[in-house]
This record gives structure tokens, C-alpha cells and sequence, in this order.
């Protein structure tokens, strides 16, 4: 029993050395990724210029959300597509709205992921797991329709 003690004091204080990131640089590395989901957001909000453009990335902003969303789409129509929330943690959901603007549109790409975060605004269970979910899905979105509108 001696020699337990001291082994396993030794282990605990080495399992405790590996984790050298300091409370600051974890605070700095989720404030960077909260600057990098805000321009994600950013990246993925389009404007289309008449009727006929914007109908066509409507259309493909619905497909886009039903590929990517890790649940089922619940209301598509002409100014909002919907998924239904997400149930488990890791899972993520988008949505779009499409507000009319002139003679176009603003089209924008949001996502949601349970849990992302915690109390507060903290980061969550699966913030990382779900950054990198919705910053690709997000910074991939406009490719996605510029690549279908000038293929036509």
C-alpha cells in the first residue's frame, strides 16, 4: 500500500503536466474562433440581383441545407427553409432566409449545433466538433452556388 500512494500521486501530478494550455490561452483560443464562426456567418450570406437569380440560388440553398444539415428539413418556402433541432450533441442544423431586398435578395445560410455552447455563452461538450462543422459547411456555401449559377 506504500508504494501505491506514491505511484499513484506520481501519476496524477503527470497526467496533470500534460495539459499546459493555460486558462489565457484557452480563453484566446475560443475568442479566435468566435472571430473565425463570425466570418463564416459572414461568408455565408449572398445577395442575387432579380427575381429570376434569386429564385435560382433559393433553389439551391434549399438542397444545400437539406445536404448538410444532420437533420430533416421541416418547412421550406419562399423566405425560409428550416430543419428541425438537433437532438444529440455534435449534431448540426442549418437554416436560410431569404429577405427581399429592391428588386433582389439577401440569402443567408445560419446553423446550430447542440452542444456548442454552455452556460453563458461558454464553450460547450462539442464546441470544437461543431465549429469545424459549420465553419466548412458555411465558407463552402457560396462556392457551392456560384459554381451551379455560372454553370448554367
Amino acid at each position: 500500500m506504500k508504494q501505491i500512494l506514491p505511484a499513484m500521486l506520481t501519476f496524477l501530478a503527470l497526467t496533470g503536466c500534460g495539459t499546459s494550455e493555460t486558462q489565457a490561452e484557452r480563453d484566446q483560443n475560443f475568442s479566435r474562433k468566435e472571430n473565425v464562426l463570425e466570418a463564416a456567418q459572414r461568408h455565408a450570406t449572398l445577395q442575387c440581383r432579380d427575381q429570376p437569380q434569386c429564385d435560382a440560388v433559393w433553389k439551391l440553398t434549399e438542397a444545400y441545407v437539406q445536404q448538410h444539415s444532420d437533420t430533416p428539413v421541416v418547412r421550406a418556402d419562399a423566405v425560409a427553409v428550416d430543419t428541425d433541432l438537433p437532438t444529440r450533441d455534435g449534431r448540426v442544423s442549418f437554416s436560410a432566409t431569404r429577405v427581399r431586398k429592391d428588386s433582389g435578395a439577401t440569402i443567408t445560410l445560419y446553423a446550430q449545433c447542440r452542444g456548442m455552447y454552455g452556460l453563458e455563452n461558454s464553450k460547450g461538450s462539442s464546441y470544437d466538433k461543431c465549429v469545424e462543422k459549420v465553419t466548412s459547411t458555411q465558407n463552402k456555401f457560396a462556392d457551392f452556388v456560384s459554381q451551379h449559377i455560372d454553370g448554367n
